[in-house]
């Protein structure tokens, strides 16, 4: 086992084995919920269920329960949509790049990112079938035959568009959540004492038993599903993106716009996943792997995207007036002068200044001070969803059809309720699920655990001194045997001292020939 450099800081701090993994990664499933989670999961139940009512209403009643008119109308609805999709995107990125590129850090927040990508990805869907008016003909948005004759899709529609995007984006993540689920799922399985939780993991593992064939091709899956949903990374924002950058109207009609929306879609899913992570190692006393060292590898990540983010905007200002129309000109003028002024430099302080805080290193690795710019960061990213899609449209050609929006109670209730529905599904989650990916962050104890870090070059993988790790020391301390003629010939595959184990061994057999 290589022994990492003392310069990088461990990603597992304190005295920590196998077994302690387990037990602290199984401990909020085995027992039984804390009294906060009760009072978190009713909080948020009762927002999702006022949300669903308001979903309700508006199916019942009609789309003119929104605050549209006229002049404006995508507003509210769109706006949570491209919101919530971005927030799906720090999932995918965290799952499938950062596993392609062998980032070890990725490790301890994998699973929760991949989860809230799961969750943001169901509430995102929500809005284009709202959209539809009618949610029961929302099965006329696929290409399959049907009894009025041939009706067929309209691909020229950018909500058809969202439809794929939306449905290859949630299959690949979900099955690439779920087979990294796989190996831990058989974990509590083994674990499990009642019947009932027995079966059910047992059902969930597919027969998981942890042979060497079995990890083969969990690796060489998740090789295929990363390699997979890397693309999907760059182009399902880029095609919701489309739906603005395809049409004529001044401050949507940019090229600018497909890389734009995935910069901001990595920037707010990481500002996301840092909110639910630094409460849930604070609620599920995950402190030894969820800590400042990664809390800073992601506000760097935040802080890159960010600055791309506003390099963004100063671009669209630039090619705004150096293309010398004046409508275009008038739309960006208007954005930062005319009556959504607040909106947009609301936008601008939470997107663009308050990222660049990041680059002072006490900052960045302050528990508090991320916590608290990962929500402006997604207030930010909000309300730029908000100034791109309302005030491009508030003020058109004509003067006489200029309009504001006032979003009505039901555009405020849906989206609430779909974050009350979004805590809903994570704290569930949490509850049933092992939130941290649990054989893979005991495939980096030894080479990136604190202990392991700190033993002398000398003593480094040799556990016997440790009486803390007397486990490891019955499983790893075999003497090693000579081989016979009537032995099967096998070499050791322990990562430490293959190589002598095998030379005394050949030495041994040329002796006793």
């Amino acid at each position: 086992m290589h022994k990492e450099a003392a310069i990088r800081e461990p990603l597992i701090l304190g005295h920590k084995t196998y077994h302690d993994i387990t037990e602290d990664v199984c401990k909020p499933i085995e027992d039984k919920a804390p009294r906060m989670w009760y009072i978190l999961f009713s909080i948020a139940l009762i927002i999702g269920l006022y949300g669903v009512g308001c979903i309700l209403y508006l199916l019942g009643t009609g789309v003119g329960v929104w605050g549209l008119n006229k002049t404006i109308g995508w507003a509210w609805d769109i706006t949570n949509f491209v919101w919530w999709v971005g927030i799906g995107h720090a999932g995918t990125l965290i799952s499938a790049v950062l596993l392609l590129f062998r980032q070890k850090w990725r490790m301890a927040i994998n699973r929760s990112a991949e989860a809230m990508t799961i969750f943001a990805v169901f509430m995102a869907g929500l809005f284009p079938l709202i959209h539809m008016g009618r949610l029961w003909l929302g099965y006329w948005v696929l290409p399959i035959p049907n009894h009025f004759g041939s009706l067929w899709v309209n691909f020229n529609s950018p909500l058809l568009w969202d439809v794929f995007a939306i449905s290859t984006y949630l299959s690949v993540s979900l099955v690439f959540w779920y087979i990294g689920l796989i190996p831990d799922f058989a974990t509590i399985r083994d674990r499990a004492k009642k019947p009932i939780s027995k079966k059910m993991y047992s059902i969930m593992s597919f027969g998981w038993s942890g042979r060497a064939k079995h990890w083969n091709r969990f690796e060489l899956v998740s090789l295929v599903l990363a390699g997979l949903a890397t693309p999907l990374v760059f182009s399902v924002h880029s095609i919701v993106s489309f739906d603005f950058a395809t049409s004529v109207i001044p401050g949507w009609h940019t090229t600018i716009f497909p890389p734009y929306f995935v910069a901001g879609a990595v920037f707010s899913g990481f500002a996301m996943v840092q909110t639910l992570l630094l409460v849930m190692r604070k609620a599920m006393h995950l402190e030894n792997y969820i800590h400042t060292k990664h809390v800073e590898y992601m506000n760097i990540v935040i802080m890159v995207t960010g600055s791309i983010v506003g390099t963004a905007y100063i671009t669209e200002l630039f090619v705004s007036w150096y293309s010398g129309v004046e409508y275009e000109s008038y739309a960006f003028i208007n954005r930062a002068t005319g009556p959504y002024w607040w909106a947009y430099w609301a936008m601008m302080t939470c997107n663009v200044i308050s990222p660049q805080l990041m680059w002072f290193r006490p900052l960045r690795r302050s528990l508090l001070f991320t916590f608290i710019i990962s929500i402006v960061v997604n207030i930010g990213m909000w309300f730029e969803r908000y100034v791109i899609i309302v005030t491009s449209i508030h003020r058109d050609y004509l003067p006489s059809s200029w309009s504001m929006h006032y979003p009505s109670h039901i555009d405020l209730g849906v989206y609430v309720g779909t974050i009350g529905l979004f805590f809903v599904f994570f704290l569930l989650f949490a509850r049933y699920f092992p939130v941290l990916a649990l054989n893979e962050v005991k495939t980096i104890l030894k080479s990136s655990g604190e202990y392991y870090k700190n033993l002398p070059d000398d003593h480094h993988g040799d556990h016997g001194h440790a009486s803390h790790h007397v486990e490891e020391v019955k499983t790893e301390a075999r003497p090693v045997e000579t081989p016979t003629e009537e032995a099967p010939e096998e070499t050791s595959t322990d990562s430490e001292g293959t190589d002598e184990n095998s030379e005394e061994a050949g030495n041994e057999e040329e002796t006793n020939d």
